[in-house]
Parts: C-alpha cells; structure tokens; sequence
C-alpha cells in the first residue's frame, strides 16, 4: 500500500506534469534513472530482485520491464514525429519481442533490464532535447490510439514513471531488501519527487 504522503506527493506531481516546461520535463524523465539507480544498486543479495514476495504480485525485475516496454512502445512514435511531417503512427511496427529478446529477459537480472532502460531512456530524451521548443507541437497521426505530439508522448511516459516507480518504492519496502543500506538509497518516491525540476533547467540554446 501507498504511504499517504507519498500518495499525496504522486497527486501532486501527477497535476504539475502539464505546467512543467519542456526543459524541467525532460530533467524528471532522467531523474526516473537516478531514482531507480539510487534505489536499486547498493541493494546486497540482487536476486530478490527478480522474485515475487507473493502470487500475484510483480517483482521489481517485472516492473523494470513493465517500464523498459513501454519505453520501447513510444520511442518509435517519438522518432518518427521528430524526423518525418505527419507521419501515420499505425504503420510503425509493434515492436514485439523476439523469441530471443524474450530470452534475455527471463535470464537478465534486474540491473541488466535498468541498464537497458536506461539506454533507450537516454535516447527518448536525446530525440526530445534535439527538438525547438516550437516541434513539441508536431503532430503523428493515429487511428489505433490517438495522435500524438512530442509533448505528449512526453507527458505519457512520466505519467507512466510515476505508476511504476510507486509500485517498486513499495515493492522495495515491503521485501525488506532495504535494511542496511545506505539512507540515501532508502529515501522513498515522495522526498525524491520534492526536487524541483525547474530550478535545475539548463538554459535552452536552440531558440
């Protein structure tokens, strides 16, 4: 279960997304990295991991997934709309995984799959830096969904961070798999999300 203050904080944070300017937007895509990193790399005895305390309940090597599929449902959406005029999003593909992918992922470890998310990430918020203010309105149409621009592809994933990231802080307390590290990797979602991501913008250069 949520704790209330970290409820009241996700509310919060979850309200702000649609004033954050595009700069603080980007800044809390990677601060998802750092929350995890924070989380998830001092932890001693990593294949815990990767189970489930109980039927029915995802393990943090499950919810890393969840989010590293995700990104990899947007990304493509993301590059088309930064690089191609009105481009009809239901013609990409659907970026099922392979026999093989789905065979690293079942033999991966939980820092293996934040390792790669963390890669395509990175790249989701390169495709977002590289673009003017002004093509955060660039638009990809969709029948299937809906379509999209930039901004809102944006606006998705933290919408999606946010969901995930509630569910691996409780996930991480309820295991216990935080006992004896460090305070700073036990700090919990709702301090983490009190950093202000528009004080840390860096001035934009590209008009």
């Amino acid at each position: 279960m949520v704790r209330t203050g970290d409820r009241q904080a996700l509310a919060a944070a979850d309200a702000a997304i649609p004033t954050l300017d595009n700069d603080a937007l980007i800044i809390r895509l990677l601060f998802t990295i750092n929350h995890l990193s924070r989380w998830l790399t001092p932890i001693h005895g990593q294949m815990v991991l990767n189970r489930s305390r109980r039927i029915g309940e995802p393990s943090v090597k499950e919810l890393l997934l969840r989010l590293r599929h995700e990104e990899l449902r947007i990304l493509p959406k993301l590059h088309a709309i930064a690089t191609r005029t009105n481009p009809d999003l239901d013609k990409l593909p659907l970026g099922e995984r392979t026999a093989k992918e789905e065979a690293w992922d079942r033999r991966a470890s939980t820092i293996e799959v934040l390792a790669e998310f963390r890669r395509f990430r990175l790249s989701s918020t390169s495709l977002l830096r590289s673009l003017p203010d002004d093509a955060w309105s660039r638009v990809g149409i969709s029948r299937r969904e809906h379509d999209w621009t930039p901004r809102r592809l944006g606006e998705h994933l933290l919408r999606h961070d946010l969901d995930v990231l509630a569910e691996i802080d409780r996930v991480l307390d309820a295991s216990g798999v935080r006992h004896g590290i460090t305070a700073a990797s036990r700090v919990n979602l709702g301090a983490l999300l009190s950093l202000n991501p528009a004080a840390l913008a860096p001035t934009r250069t590209d008009g």
